[in-house]
């Protein structure tokens, strides 16, 4: 009897392994949708350190896997973001690694415009918070600037309007750069440009502008796109050069307008933005010529009246200048007269001291000098002892009474100089204490002390009356 759990069953399926059925698989689905459009929101983008782009594409219902590779990543029309609904073209495929289908991506596209209008909402926001479109980093417009750079398609009617009103305004000088306004590659065509008007050197070879019109006709948001792209807009917001926006038409507003300097409506406008008008200029310089050549006129015929009247309440010079050499006249004579006067005491004075200096007047003086001279040499002497005398008697005395004052005669007289162990004087009984050590200096020796306490000295033991030796100083009455 044969055991029926060992008997193998019988039937006609094939048997496949894994990589097998996932390569049939793969197969399959590749031959039955080679290329597919598929329209969702992207979740979970991230960018691989290889550059590859790996996303999911979800509705309400489902959820696909995609990819993008590296290379076909730099050339998508739209920047892939999470929440951002797009529409992307590509070839289904499997990865069997993980048992899953997705799609490879070979081109995106935004689905609609409602989608462009929150991401560049999203976008804006994002800017403004980090501070791009702040009012304090504005910078001013020159007045008239020299060169001005434009930044714009070399074809089209926009550089003919940006130059033809400059030329009817006030002509200046224009480097124009000329980029892709639209479609691949032109938002980081435009930031080049921007970026490569500031790298310009002042002074060199190109001049470097002083002023920057960033310019684009009228078109869909689509068209203007790259105008929101982030990288134009910190472009402008970086340029150290002031810089217009003009793009699209005065309803049109992209993200470029808010980190500009100044937005101009049109392109046109921009060129009027950026010149005064030459012959307002020269009309007002006119005005400002003739007002000031009346007020010049005015002025003069003011300050010619002014000095007419005063030359009315001036003297007549002649009698002023008579006047004055009348008093030259008599200052000149007085000066003569005084100057006589005084020749004739100098002159004086010269004789009596000629007189004086006669040689036997001079000799007596001599003389007597002499005379006075020996007087005086025998006296010298004498008068010498006598000072000396004089000051040692003094001295002597000052010296007397500095000896009666010393503390030793104090000590003499029965006083007693207590110090203590640092040899410093004891001068009240507040400074001492029981058991201090003390030096007491009599007038003939020095001996120590210890203080015992304080109160009154102990007074002196009666002499005792009777036979005994009678007190030598005292003496004796019998």
């Amino acid at each position: 009897m044969t055991d029926k759990f060992s008997a193998e069953p019988a039937h006609n399926l094939p048997e496949y392994t894994v990589s097998e059925l996932s390569a049939a698989l793969k197969r399959t689905v590749e031959d039955s949708y080679g290329h597919v459009r598929v329209r969702g929101e992207i979740s979970g983008f991230k960018r691989a350190a290889s550059g590859h782009l790996y996303m999911s594409l979800k509705d309400e219902n489902a959820v696909m896997d995609a990819v993008c590779w590296r290379g076909t990543a730099g050339r998508l029309a739209a920047r892939p973001e999470d929440g951002l609904e797009v529409i992307v073209t590509g070839r289904l495929t499997t990865y069997p690694a993980r048992s899953r289908y997705q799609v490879v991506i070979e081109a995106m596209e935004l689905a609609g415009e409602g989608a462009l209008l929150k991401l560049l909402e999203d976008r804006r926001k994002k800017l403004a918070a980090e501070g791009l479109f702040d009012e304090a980093r504005k910078k001013s417009r020159p007045f008239l600037p020299e060169v001005i750079g434009v930044v714009t398609s070399p074809t089209g009617a926009v550089i003919r309007d940006i130059l033809h009103r400059l030329d009817d305004r006030f002509p200046r000088h224009v480097l124009i750069w000329p980029v892709l306004v639209q479609g691949e590659g032109a938002a980081e065509k435009i930031a080049a440009a921007i970026a490569g008007f500031n790298t310009l050197t002042p002074g060199g070879a190109v001049p470097r502008p002083d002023l920057l019109i960033v310019a684009r006709g009228g078109g869909s948001l689509e068209d203007l796109w790259a105008f929101n792209e982030e990288i134009v807009v910190r472009a402008a917001a970086e340029s150290d050069i002031p810089l217009i926006s003009a793009v699209g038409h005065e309803t049109d507003v992209t993200l470029i307008d808010f980190a500009a300097d100044l937005r101009a409506p049109t392109p046109t406008a921009a060129a009027e933005l950026a010149v005064p008008v030459r012959a307002e200029i020269l009309a007002t310089l006119m005005d400002h010529e003739r007002r000031l050549v009346a007020a010049a006129n005015r002025t003069l015929e003011e300050r010619r009246v002014r000095v007419e009247g005063l030359a009315r309440g001036l003297l007549d010079p002649r009698r002023v200048l008579e006047a004055a050499v009348q008093r030259l006249d008599d200052w000149s004579e007085r000066m003569t007269n005084a100057l006589t006067g005084w020749l004739g005491q100098r002159e004086q004075r010269l004789d009596r001291f000629a007189s004086a200096l006669r040689p036997a007047t001079l000799l007596r003086e001599i003389a007597r000098r002499q005379e006075q001279i020996g007087t005086l040499g025998a006296r010298l002497p004498g008068a010498a002892d006598r000072i000396v005398e004089t000051k040692e008697t003094a001295l002597a005395g000052v010296a007397a009474l500095l000896e009666s004052f010393s503390y030793e005669r104090v000590l003499e007289r029965g006083f007693v100089l207590v110090r203590d162990d640092k040899d410093r004087p004891v001068t009240t009984a507040a400074a001492t204490r029981p058991g201090m050590e003390v030096a007491l200096t009599f007038a003939d020796a020095a001996v120590g002390a210890v203080i015992s306490g304080t109160g009154a000295a102990p007074k002196p033991a009666k002499p005792r009356r009777g036979k005994g030796k009678p007190d030598d100083k005292q003496g004796s009455l019998l």
